[in-house]
């Protein structure tokens, strides 16, 4: 894959010198993204301090988009460039004393510590015919049964193909195929699995496809299907609506996955191979294999600068909600997925409360707040039914004008707390700002 889309590449760049002005080069856009990132991770009652971390780095994200060559089918070029460079890490991964432990911003170095910076890179070669486009190469794609990480400094990357269709109007096609990964605090190009996976059990072949479908102007509808081969089979269905009651509107959010076994996850001898999943196995259910299905309603009410959702969410079957997880950062596309806890354990239920405030109509323009609780419960386990709960609070301000326009702080504040995972609270603070080129 990467060796064919570095030759096409080039085929396309040369295709470009003879294109013209206003298709290819004239359309293009290019941008350096800058992040500067401050992480700080506390975790309780643990020896030594283990897993505690505090990093600080700074992280430049290159984006270049040309536009297509004139004709029936036009051809383009997408290219990706990350680099992580690293302004303060203590400590080592393996640690016995009571400095902190790198690894959340930085791959490790041999001996533990953090590298002083890291790179990856990634080249999209992509088609358009009238409304469909294709690409290969670098992804980051972002649908409910497959969702990129962009929650340390640089995002995960993928590699793989993709065709998006906007042919019918209001109806949005999608299918692909997903191969490998460069995670968010990674340079290596891994292959694919789920947690709860152990020793070499992995797999290049992640299929998908699905659509979006806007009924009306208020109601989307949603199918998609991912298969993750030798691991599991996932179908989602989703529908989200806005209603106009009173002088504010109401979002429906409503979210579906059935999940269940595929290829070696559903044979005892792939399972001893190491394709099983997480979750509890108990009452002789058999131990590692795929079996969950997960439901959701999310329901806001937006009232002028004031936004109050609830919203409710049940994990069912033996094992845990599955997804593309390499361990080195994942995102699912769940209403609990949140700073800290994902709530996806076999068996939990999950209520969600959430509160957002604009500050913009009493003076502040691109101030934003926001706070959110979430409390789980019923997780499966040998001991009993486990609780958790997470508290997340977040303030955005972003400069609307003036010379530094663009630039944007965001702290980010979580604690967590129960005995299903290592209690913990934690800290983020970004500044962001993106340079234009093009």
């Amino acid at each position: 894959m990467n060796k064919s889309t570095l030759a096409l590449a080039v085929s396309l760049a040369a295709l470009a010198t003879e294109a013209s002005a206003a298709g290819f080069i004239e359309d293009s856009k290019a941008s350096i993204g800058l992040r500067n990132f401050y992480y700080d991770l506390n975790t309780k009652n643990t020896a030594n301090n283990n897993g505690e971390a505090q990093e600080w780095g700074q992280g430049f994200i290159f984006n270049y988009s040309s536009g297509f060559t004139e004709g029936t089918v036009g051809f383009g070029l997408d290219a990706i460039g990350l680099l992580g460079v690293k302004l303060d890490s203590g400590g080592k991964a393996g640690k016995t004393g009571r400095d902190r432990t790198p690894g959340q911003l930085f791959p490790l170095e041999s001996d533990g510590s953090a590298v002083d910076d890291y790179s990856k890179a990634g080249v999209t070669a992509k088609l358009r015919l009238s409304k469909t486009e294709a690409r290969i190469g670098a992804l980051q794609p972002k649908l409910p049964v497959v969702t990129f990480n962009d929650g340390r400094l640089l995002p995960q990357i993928f590699q793989g193909g993709q065709i998006t269709s906007s042919e019918i109007d209001g109806l949005t096609l999608t299918a692909g195929q997903l191969e490998s990964t460069k995670t968010r605090s990674s340079t290596d190009d891994i292959a694919l699995r789920i947690a709860g996976a152990s020793g070499d059990a992995d797999t290049n072949k992640f299929y998908f496809a699905g659509g979006d479908w806007k009924a009306t102007k208020d109601l989307m509808l949603q199918y998609y299907y991912g298969n993750l081969e030798d691991f599991y089979k996932q179908h989602f269905l989703g529908l989200v609506h806005n209603w106009a009651i009173g002088p504010g509107s109401l979002k429906s959010d409503l979210r579906y996955f059935d999940s269940n076994s595929d290829g070696k996850n559903g044979s005892a001898t792939g399972r001893a191979e190491g394709y099983t999943s997480a979750g509890y196995y108990g009452n002789g259910v058999t131990s590692g294999e795929v079996d969950n299905q997960t439901w959701s309603a999310l329901f806001t009410y937006t009232l002028g600068s004031h936004s109050a959702g609830l919203g409710y969410q049940q994990v069912e079957g033996d094992s845990a909600f599955p997804f593309l997880n390499q361990g080195g950062g994942a995102s699912s596309y769940l209403i609990t997925d949140r700073q800290l806890g994902r709530f996806a354990s076999a068996g939990e239920r999950t209520w969600v409360a959430e509160y957002a405030y604009d500050f913009a109509k009493i003076g502040v323009p691109g101030l934003k707040a926001s706070v959110a609780y979430l409390k789980g419960d019923n997780v499966d386990s040998a001991s009993g039914d486990l609780k958790e709960w997470e508290r997340d609070l977040r303030l955005d301000y972003t400069l609307l004008d003036g010379p530094l326009k663009g630039l944007g702080v965001s702290w980010r504040n979580a604690t967590q707390r129960g005995n299903v995972a290592t209690d913990a609270d934690e800290n983020r603070l970004i500044l962001s700002y993106t340079l234009t080129l093009l």
